[in-house]
């Protein structure tokens, strides 16, 4: 009996130790994981602080012995000689971001819902066609979207920028798998109390996507805040600031510093918004079980 004893927690120390051993395997991976995935950032940010003699040092080194921010004040000044007032290109890439974001969500997420819980003919053509859309780059549809836009008489206005990027294939197929989750019973009973379809979209079922929600935010300041003038604007006015910055950086190797300056300064904004809408979409999606 002794022995049975001695020999089942001998086997329960083993077990222990493969899953302590186990565990600290997958911290250290998760770890180098994440300083792989940190590097790029971190030397953008060195960079940005490096003295133009030591951006060219070979080999490279991580670290700089002087730091400096005459790289944003040279991208500043940059921008400044440009005869729009850099306030200016700020207002448009807010006007943009929030636009496209606004109109995203809104349009998304009705059309998601009615490809997910309604039935109609040609929804499953629909729905194919969304999923071959994911497949494409907004690049290969640019001389399309310039031909809309000319007759729509929008070239060399914001609005050029905005009504391309409020249909985005990604969000409206990430809604629809999300909102296709929810049981049909809670849209039944609403349909029982009397309500229609767009109260039942914006009352019953987008209350309980948050978390999609929350992440169609992300993806969709993510893409608007770096969209750039291209072809479809001319006037300097109705440019975006990273078309602006990217302006200032464009001059060859030895503005590289402003280079990473300029990458710095556009990143802000969205891992700002990412950290904040992250938070948010932790919480809702620990507290937005839905059971029949």
């Amino acid at each position: 009996m002794a022995q049975t004893d001695i020999s089942r927690l001998k086997a329960s120390n083993r077990q222990a130790g493969r899953k302590i051993g186990g565990t600290v395997g997958i911290f250290l991976f998760l770890t180098l994981l994440g300083i792989f995935m940190a590097l790029p950032i971190y030397l953008m940010i060195v960079m940005s602080v490096k003295p133009t003699e030591e951006l060219f040092v070979f080999p490279p080194k991580f670290w700089t012995l002087r730091p400096t921010l005459e790289n944003f004040n040279d991208m500043f000044e940059s921008v400044r000689r440009n005869r729009v007032p850099f306030s200016r290109y700020i207002f448009n890439s807010v006007f943009v971001t929030a636009s496209v974001t606004f109109l995203q969500c809104v349009f998304v997420s009705m059309a998601a819902f009615v490809l997910a819980k309604c039935r109609f003919p040609g929804s499953r053509l629909i729905n194919g066609i969304i999923v071959a859309a994911l497949l494409y780059q907004s690049n290969v549809i640019y001389i399309m979207q310039y031909m809309v836009m000319a007759k729509l008489d929008m070239i060399n206005t914001l609005w050029a920028l905005i009504l391309p990027a409020v249909a985005s294939p990604m969000s409206l197929f990430l809604m629809r798998q999300s909102i296709k989750q929810m049981p049909d019973a809670i849209i039944e009973a609403a349909k029982v109390d009397g309500a229609g379809l767009f109260r039942i979209c914006w009352q019953v079922v987008m209350p309980n996507q948050k978390p999609a929600f929350m992440t169609m935010i992300i993806f969709a300041f993510q893409a608007s805040w770096n969209i750039r003038s291209g072809s479809l604007v001319f006037d300097e006015q109705y440019r975006t600031l990273p078309t602006a910055v990217e302006q200032a950086a464009s001059s060859g190797m030895a503005t590289a510093g402003i280079a990473m300056a300029a990458a710095v300064f556009v990143l802000i904004p969205p891992m700002i918004v990412f950290i904040l809408a992250q938070k948010q979409v932790i919480e809702t999606m620990a507290h937005s079980g839905i059971k029949e």
